[in-house]
């Protein structure tokens, strides 16, 4: 059955609730806090946001001080207090976790930025005087914007290069508005601009711009995973197939406009299958199934969400894998064969979403960029690519990994190209 539209903000309201603090109930969270001296969660940290020092300062009433911590180490602390897998990370490594259960960093990082917000802070600026050395951005997604970030707060100058209408890459258009609504995505690519950072929209490197030709000192190559993936399987030609990166890039720019139809079913098990689902279902669909090849205990998507989805009236079947579209012209459902050899499975469909994984688009011609037999960037850990100028990181290395860890590597990368400029320039 599809939901209504109150049905569909009660959804929505009520996650949203659940997750969110208000000051007294974030300050109590807080002083759970055991206050270590080693702070093991900053440690679980890979963009270095440091929840050791941000939850002191909730616990102390210091929520400036907080927010001050998290964007100055994370540019994307608001996306990430959203989206991050904290019980694999920073939450996991919580001392609590041998008593009764961690802090909720995650939703006390999201207090404190939401707090940021509401009081106008401003935490980050960048100085007035700036350096020798251009810098452009390849890509307006996590790595690039922490990179950007991070370069500006040095007193680099810096534009971003994006072939999308809007700024963000994945955030903007690879994770449903449930999870990572458009305002928080917003506020912090805002952060961003406040520094300096300039911004290109609408413009390819590779297509409307030369990158060989680029008249900068040092580039950053940090774009996202936009090439599409299906399995090899009879009738993948059919009108009603969707990759998941299409499929929710239709879903946030046309919203109630995009009608998937009645029966949408999703293949996949992570976080972006769910979003998938969620989005279709959020869109009106009256029956929406995901498909996992493998069992729920392997599933790499958090389990909160595949609770979410389920609340929803999403079904999920799993150990089942896609093996025929069926339909003349357009996909009528789809045939799926049991892991164990013997099992089917075949589900009435007007759309079926193909969540598993994105990959690169050509970057072998991008100035000679040597890349792998996959088809993501060689570059170091420093983000060195075999181009003197040119650095790269982030799932256009890595292969997609996490948000944060986009973040981490930009971060790094930056670091790498400010000690590239200062070489060049001989400075010491």
């Amino acid at each position: 059955m599809a939901l209504s539209k109150v049905e569909k903000k009660k959804f929505t309201d009520e996650s949203d609730k659940q997750y969110g603090y208000n000051l007294r109930t974030a300050r109590e969270e807080a002083l759970r806090c055991l206050l270590c001296e080693d702070a093991p969660c900053s440690k679980g940290c890979p963009a270095g946001t440091d929840p050791g020092s941000f939850i002191k300062s909730i616990r102390f009433n210091n929520v400036k001080g907080a927010a001050e911590t998290i964007r100055s180490n994370n540019i994307l602390g608001g996306t990430c207090a959203r989206v991050c897998p904290y019980d694999r990370l920073c939450e996991e490594y919580c001392s609590r976790c041998g008593i009764d259960k961690p802090i909720q960093i995650g939703r006390l990082q999201r207090f404190a930025v939401e707090q940021e917000k509401a009081f106008k802070m401003k935490v980050l600026e960048a100085p007035q005087k700036k350096k020798a050395g251009k810098v452009a951005c390849i890509g307006a997604g996590p790595a690039s914007l922490a990179c950007a970030a991070k370069l500006a707060t040095n007193g680099y100058k810096v534009t971003i290069y994006d072939e999308q209408e809007k700024p963000g890459g994945v955030l903007s258009y690879g994770i449903t508005p449930s999870r990572l609504p458009e305002a928080v995505v917003e506020h912090d690519i805002k952060q961003v601009k406040n520094l300096g950072v300039k911004f290109v929209q609408n413009t390819k490197v590779g297509k409307d711009v030369d990158l060989a030709e680029m008249d900068y000192d040092a580039v950053f190559v940090g774009v996202g995973l936009w090439g599409t993936h299906l399995p090899a399987i009879p009738g993948i030609d059919k009108k009603g197939v969707w990759t998941a990166i299409d499929f929710l890039k239709e879903a946030r720019t046309k919203k109630d406009a995009f009608k998937p139809g009645d029966n949408v079913v999703v293949v996949g098990g992570g976080d972006v299958a769910v979003d998938c689902a969620t989005s279709a279902k959020l869109l009106g669909a009256k029956n929406v199934s995901i498909v996992y090849r493998r069992t729920i205990e392997e599933a790499p998507a958090n389990m909160m969400e595949f609770k979410y989805a389920l609340n929803l009236g999403i079904g999920m079947t799993t150990n089942m894998a896609p093996a025929e579209v069926l339909g003349k012209t357009k996909v009528e459902s789809v045939a799926f064969n049991g892991r164990d050899g013997v099992s089917g499975l075949k589900i009435k469909a007007d759309a079926v979403v193909f969540a598993i994984g994105q990959k690169p688009e050509d970057m072998d011609k991008l100035a000679g960029l040597k890349v792998t037999e996959k088809g993501f960037i060689k570059a170091g850990k420093n983000g060195k690519t075999n181009v003197t100028k040119v650095f790269a990181a982030g799932d256009i290395v890595n292969g997609g990994k996490t948000v944060v860890e986009a973040v981490a590597a930009g971060k790094e990368a930056a670091d790498s190209i400010m000690a590239y400029l200062a070489k060049k320039e001989g400075v010491k």
